[in-house]
């Protein structure tokens, strides 16, 4: 299975678990697999229940996650270990356009994910941690009627303001590997500047392709 197709089916887990972050901000700072759990339940709970979204609203889906996932959410490091060894070589205001392309990228992935959630069902592996450890990777198991489950991994990173996701790992594929690949392809060819501009592209079109919905007012 490819990695995008991998992530069109199975990352509303992923998105799901950082759409209620906000709710978790200022409370005591939960364990990273019961995050994932109660706020993964709890989202896709609702996305399943929204006939805005379940019509192809993906818009109201987009405006979820910027609402919830932005705050909580560290793309300057996703993006920092995307880009990979380039990353020094950008300048101040290209890491910023780099982070801020990227990040509407994601956004748009996930969305995406949770409008095309369809009752899919999903095994949470508990985590051996150790109440010091800082990073660690919490496993799901996506399960599909007829097929094989599917192995989604968060690595999270313990901040001030609580866990965070920084890369996700679906049937052994690492997002960030996967993109650093294609971002050192870009840089070769066309620079820091080509990236961004490719990115930028590549936003657009899906911004052209995202259904306003029937259910949007």
């Amino acid at each position: 299975m490819s990695l995008s197709k991998a992530l069109k089916r199975f990352a509303g887990a992923f998105a799901g678990l950082l759409a209620v972050c906000a709710a978790a901000a200022g409370a005591q700072m939960m364990a990273p697999d019961a995050l994932v759990k109660d706020v993964t339940l709890e989202v896709v709970g609702i996305v399943a229940k929204d006939r805005d979204i379940q019509s192809g609203n993906t818009q109201k889906v987009i405006d979820l996650v910027q609402d919830k996932v932005l705050p909580h959410f560290n793309f300057t490091d996703m993006t920092a270990l995307a880009v990979g060894q380039n990353w020094p070589k950008a300048s101040a205001e290209q890491k910023q356009r780099l982070t801020a392309e990227f990040r509407t990228l994601l956004v748009r992935t996930y969305a995406s994910a949770l409008a095309a959630y369809r009752d899919q069902r999903f095994e949470f592996v508990p985590l051996h941690a150790s109440p010091t450890d800082t990073d660690v990777t919490v496993r799901v198991k996506v399960l599909q009627s007829g097929a094989q489950p599917v192995t989604i991994d968060y690595a999270m990173e313990k901040m001030p303001g609580g866990w965070q996701v920084y890369d996700v790992v679906v049937g052994g594929v690492s997002l960030v590997s996967n993109y650093r690949t294609e971002f050192a392809n870009e840089v070769r060819d066309g620079g820091i500047d080509g990236l961004i501009r490719r990115l930028r592209a590549k936003n657009a079109r899906l911004a052209q392709q995202t259904p306003a919905g029937t259910g949007s007012k």
